[in-house]
């Protein structure tokens, strides 16, 4: 088996030197054996030696030369596993279809179905605000995302979260934009014969101040990490499923 051989920095009389060792086992001990010194520090890196004897030993390193071009930006990676997958399902879901439907006639400037579609790719690995994924989907090979810019995303999400004016009567709130896709590709995945046979409650926690009645102020687990705080239940949306429907994984 091959010793571990490194280089090694040694500071003796005010100088910094650098030695070729291997580390070797003696006994139950490891220590270091001195192969050859290199010599002073500062007069290897004035002279160029030190970058030509790197550069010749990286040529028989081939993943870390190719880790090296990629720090240094001489070779871009992205990863494409996730675009395609996720780009495949929501091909077949018809979500870009009926976002671009809907925008029919609405003079954006910009892709706003592949704003939607990074967004929710992040949401979906990563999760955080818009500002993050601006930063996240740069690594990401996402087609039509090139030119996307943090306010596209402020933008888009407004568009999504846009009220209507046909609020009906009892609701808890307006409808916006998003509850038109989701009704929509509810619509896509239904046929004569299928039935709502499941309910999927979209809950949370929310933390508060003072005391509550019979159901509220209970002590609970807190995503605040502040115990001491009572909670209550929360139910901001209701997702619905159909579950007679075939997947996309399925067909």
């Amino acid at each position: 088996m091959l010793n571990a051989v490194h280089v090694v920095e040694r500071v003796a009389r005010g100088h910094s030197y650098l030695y070729l060792v291997e580390s070797v086992r003696v006994g139950k001990s490891v220590r270091q054996r001195t192969i050859k010194s290199l010599g002073r520090k500062d007069v290897l890196a004035a002279s160029g030696e030190l970058d030509r004897l790197v550069a010749s030993i990286a040529r028989h390193a081939e993943r870390s030369i190719i880790l090296s071009d990629i720090d240094a930006g001489r070779i871009a990676a992205h990863r494409i596993g996730g675009p395609l997958l996720f780009g495949r399902l929501w091909d077949r879901l018809g979500i870009g279809e009926v976002l671009n439907n809907l925008l029919e006639g609405r003079q954006f400037g910009f892709a706003v179905e592949r704003t939607v579609f990074v967004a929710t790719l992040h949401r979906l690995f990563v999760s955080g605000s818009d500002r993050s994924c601006v930063d996240w989907m740069q690594s990401d090979a996402i087609d039509g995302a090139e030119d996307l810019a943090l306010h596209h995303f402020y933008r888009a999400m407004a568009w999504l979260g846009g009220e209507l004016g046909d609020r009906q009567a009892g609701a808890l709130a307006p409808r916006c934009v998003k509850d038109v896709i989701e009704e929509q590709l509810f619509e896509r995945r239904r046929d004569l014969f299928t039935d709502l046979s499941l309910v999927f409650m979209d809950t949370t926690s929310l933390c508060f101040y003072g005391e509550g009645g019979e159901t509220l102020g209970r002590h609970g687990h807190s995503k605040r990490k502040n115990p001491a705080l009572a909670l209550f239940l929360n139910i901001p949306a209701m997702r619905c499923v159909i579950a007679d429907v075939k997947s996309p994984m399925q067909e």
